[in-house]
C-alpha cells in the first residue's frame, strides 16, 4: 500500500481535509471520501464527460486527475448548483425542458454547461450543441438538453 497524502480543498464551499493514496482519482476522492456521489464515473478514461466538475472554476474531467492534484484547489460539484433549496438556473431549465432521461450524464452535462454559459453567455444553438457534445447522453438525443441549455441562458442574462 502506498504511502497515504493529505488533501486540503474546496468543494461547493465547503472546506476539506482528507488523506489519499498518490494513484485515487478525484472522482473516487470525491464520492468515497467526502459523500458527494452526485459526480459520477463512467468510462475513466476522460471520454464520456459525466465525472466533469469545475475545477477552479472550469470543467475538468475528474476521472483522469488525481485527488491529490486537488490539493488547494477550489471544486464545484453537482451538489454545489442548488442554492438554499433552489434549484440553479441550469437544473430547472433540464427539468422543465426534459432535459434528461436516465440522469446518468445529467451531472457531467450541468457543469459542462455551467462553464461554458461563463464563457459564451449569449449562445447559438450550434454553440451549444457543440459545447455539449463533450458528455455522452445515450439516452436524449440532445435536442431538449439544447433546449434547456438556451433557456437557462436567457435566464441567467436576464437576472444580470
Amino acid at each position: 500500500m502506498s504511502d497515504l497524502v493529505d488533501i486540503k480543498l474546496t468543494v461547493n464551499g465547503t472546506s476539506y481535509e482528507g488523506r489519499a493514496e498518490p494513484r485515487k482519482l478525484l472522482v473516487d476522492f470525491l464520492r468515497e471520501d467526502l459523500g458527494l456521489t452526485g459526480t459520477h464515473s463512467g468510462c475513466e478514461h476522460g471520454i464520456c464527460g459525466v465525472c466533469t466538475v469545475l475545477f477552479n472554476g472550469e470543467a475538468a474531467r475528474s476521472c483522469i486527475m488525481m485527488a491529490v492534484q486537488a490539493h488547494g484547489a477550489e471544486i464545484t460539484t453537482i451538489e454545489g448548483l442548488a442554492k438554499d433549496g433552489n434549484f440553479h438556473p441550469l437544473q430547472g431549465a433540464f427539468h422543465r425542458e426534459h432535459g434528461l432521461q436516465c440522469g446518468f450524464c445529467t451531472p457531467g452535462m450541468l457543469i459542462v454547461a455551467l462553464d461554458f454559459l461563463r464563457i459564451n453567455p449569449s449562445p447559438t444553438e450550434e454553440e451549444v450543441r457543440e459545447a455539449m457534445s463533450a458528455v455522452i447522453c445515450r439516452c436524449t438525443g440532445y435536442r431538449n438538453i439544447v433546449r434547456a441549455v438556451v433557456a437557462a441562458a436567457e435566464m441567467m442574462r436576464a437576472k444580470r
